[in-house]
């Protein structure tokens, strides 16, 4: 995608008319005279295949992430599939999610994963790694999101997955396990039935499994940077060496992702890299994806207008923290394009693909549903637009970005759904995702986007965010095209041309409130949810006005 500054719009919109009415067939010969906006989508510019997995999740045992929100319990009266919440399991299926990160996150390097196989009531009660965080409000009480009781386990989360149609992605403790404990986690997941770990898995807990789980992603540490080991690039890569040499198989095609960069830590992925370069260049066959962690924060201005002080408010904010949040976010598109250039310096063959595995957005206490639900906050109208940038960027990235995990999934950050004991509620980033489902497996190709620019006050000074973006895609005779507009107040009226193909029909989805503050709780549940609208079809001509604070989805039959 490529997104035209205000100035440059408005030179150049008379030419760009022109030449789409001598360009090749299907291209728009008419145009809206309301239009302030334009988007291209040049259906020959093909990108890539975009990967399901990109549409992923991240759940860690963090406040009430598993307890509370996946985990009830078989005895629980909230209504449960062998302990796991049953409306949970029901909404990931309606998004089809494809992959869930488990168990963390800072908790997976310090989680012993045999703790949470056997009997249940034989299973060790640990103090979590989150037990003293200092962000636990003050009336939070003692419970198995402090006091870890292990009754939701390796078989437990795999068995979730099953339930919803998603495949596992387990991250193993480097910091404090060794490579003998990874290789017999993965024996013990993927070994056959009749063997030793088979028999075992079998008699795990109140849900066992007797037949092979087939776990293929498996993430060598998490943050090893940080409170995964406090490593440095030359020692992680040498850990990671050690930790994939050799692993059983056992029919399974294992990928290994790699514990990659802090936001713009360029020296983690050149440091890495070249240090697995050095030792040989083949060993880039063993890498499947490169991870990247990115939250989203108003991040301080410093003591003279220090208005943006910690993380912000998940509810109450102004425009210019809106604004802030955004571009913040957006900062996700060359964190992408920076690390890709240095991965491929080393591995030229590009074997090694991106994987995002933490992305959202991170606000100050206060908004949780419930004092146990450590890191919980609410989402509101501004956070899924935040989540409609962030896919739309793992879209246009599809060459490069073969995993992303939104973080989390339940009851903590960016989340997609709020639950606390017989309730539940969808967020609005639950239905960006629902609306992106089309792009999953179909083709990205380019587009472009000319729209005016935002203009808004930063800190007493004038700034500027692009009008609109998006991604298109292409699956059979389908085109898919998402579209944020960031605008508080105006809405942008958009021409679409479509290059290389003609617009049979088209219609549209569309999610924005009244007010971008507004969100979903237990008592309205359906106060944020997309609503149906006419797409305008005329003869060689498309054309839809697109809302303030939305993100959109077009479908469109080309013929």
């Amino acid at each position: 995608m490529i997104k035209v500054k205000r100035r440059d719009f408005l030179r150049g919109a008379v030419a760009v008319s022109a030449g789409l009415v001598a360009g090749r067939a299907g291209s728009l010969a008419q145009s809206s005279k309301a239009a302030d906006s334009r988007v291209e989508i040049l259906i020959g510019e093909e990108i890539g295949t975009i990967n399901r997995d990109i549409y992923g999740h991240f759940a860690e045992h963090l406040g009430g992430v598993v307890y509370d929100g996946i985990w009830v319990g078989e005895n629980s009266k909230v209504p449960n599939t062998g302990g796991i919440r049953t409306a949970l399991v029901d909404a990931m299926k309606r998004i089809k999610a494809p992959v869930i990160r488990w168990p963390g996150g800072c908790f997976a390097d310090s989680y012993d994963w045999r703790d949470g196989t056997g009997p249940r009531d034989r299973r060790p009660r640990r103090t979590n790694f989150w037990a003293d965080a200092p962000e636990w409000p003050k009336n939070a009480p003692d419970g198995p999101w402090k006091f870890e009781t292990n009754h939701f386990g390796t078989n437990e989360f795999l068995r979730f997955c099953q339930l919803s149609g998603s495949e596992g992605y387990l991250a193993a403790n480097v910091r404090g396990l060794g490579a003998q404990q990874f290789y017999e986690w993965i024996e013990y997941c993927n070994s056959p039935a009749g063997s030793t770990s088979g028999a075992e898995r079998r008699g795990s807990g109140e849900t066992p499994s007797r037949d092979p789980f087939r776990v293929r992603f498996w993430g060598v540490g998490n943050e090893s940077w940080g409170c995964g080991g406090n490593f440095t690039p030359e020692e992680y890569a040498a850990e990671y060496r050690r930790f994939t040499a050799a692993v059983p198989r056992y029919g399974v095609d294992l990928k290994f992702i790699a514990s990659g960069a802090n936001v713009d830590d360029t020296n983690w992925t050149r440091g890495f890299f070249s240090k697995t370069v050095e030792k040989n260049r083949g060993l880039f066959n063993g890498i499947y994806g490169w991870g990247l962690h990115h939250y989203a924060w108003n991040v301080s201005l410093g003591k003279t207008n220090d208005w943006f002080a910690g993380k912000g408010d998940a509810l109450t904010f102004d425009a210019a923290q809106y604004y802030e949040l955004l571009r913040e976010a957006d900062r996700m598109e060359s964190l992408i394009n920076q690390h890709w250039t240095i991965m491929g310096e080393y591995d030229r063959q590009r074997r090694v693909r991106l994987v995002v595995d933490e992305w959202g957005a991170w606000y100050k206490p206060g908004s949780e549903v419930h004092p146990s639900h450590l890191l919980g906050q609410q989402s509101t109208m501004r956070d899924a637009v935040l989540a409609g940038l962030t896919l739309d960027t793992f879209n246009r990235h599809a060459d490069k970005v073969a995993m992303a995990n939104c973080a989390q999934l339940i009851n903590c950050l960016h989340s997609l759904f709020l639950a606390h004991e017989d309730k539940f509620v969808m967020t609005p980033t639950f239905h960006v995702f629902e609306m992106f489902m089309p792009h999953m497996g179909g083709t990205a190709v380019r587009a472009v986007f000319s729209a005016p620019e935002v203009q808004y006050t930063r800190a007493d000074k004038p700034a500027e965010f692009w009008g609109l973006a998006g991604s298109a895609s292409v699956s059979g005779k389908q085109l898919t095209l998402t579209v944020t507009n960031p605008h508080l107040s105006e809405p942008r009226e958009a021409e679409i041309a479509i290059r290389g193909a003609r617009a049979g029909s088209a219609q549209a989805q569309v999610l924005t409130a009244a007010d971008v503050h507004a969100h979903n709780t237990f008592e309205n549940p359906r106060g944020v949810e997309p609503r149906s609208e006419q797409v305008a079809v005329n003869p060689g001509a498309l054309s839809f006005r697109f809302p303030p604070a939305s993100v959109s989805r077009l479908q469109i039959a080309l013929v």
